[in-house]
């Protein structure tokens, strides 16, 4: 398993046991040059999403894995969150249908997060 995808599912994981919903990871290496996975998760509320984000965070800085770059808020519905290789978009159940990022990138390959080890 490579790093990427081991950080990818290490993270689906970690959104899982936070109670975050629909939690999928998309392998978006064979068609895009920015990142090899996205990782999708919902809040059911704002302060969940800041929770979340919050999570993923405390959970990797003691590895010493940082993002590049977080963006967005939680009153804005939708949170992604830069860690080179691994994307994660914490979401609103509103902008998770709004922007339906499983059907742009449906021609990728979605990961049973169940199946997949670290």
């Amino acid at each position: 398993m490579t790093e990427s995808k081991s950080m990818a599912l290490k993270i689906a994981k970690q959104l899982e046991s936070k109670k975050a919903i629909d939690v999928k990871i998309i392998d978006i290496l064979p068609k895009s040059s920015f990142a090899d996975y996205f990782v999708l998760a919902t809040g059911g509320t704002g302060r969940q999403l800041g929770a979340l984000v919050d999570y993923v965070e405390d959970v990797l800085e003691p590895e010493g894995i940082f993002p590049k770059g977080v963006e967005g808020h939680e009153s804005t519905g939708w949170i992604l969150m830069d860690y080179g290789d691994v994307i994660v978009n914490i979401m609103s159940n509103d902008m998770r249908d709004k922007y339906n990022l499983e059907k742009i990138w449906g021609d990728c390959e979605i990961l049973d997060v169940e199946k997949l080890e670290a």
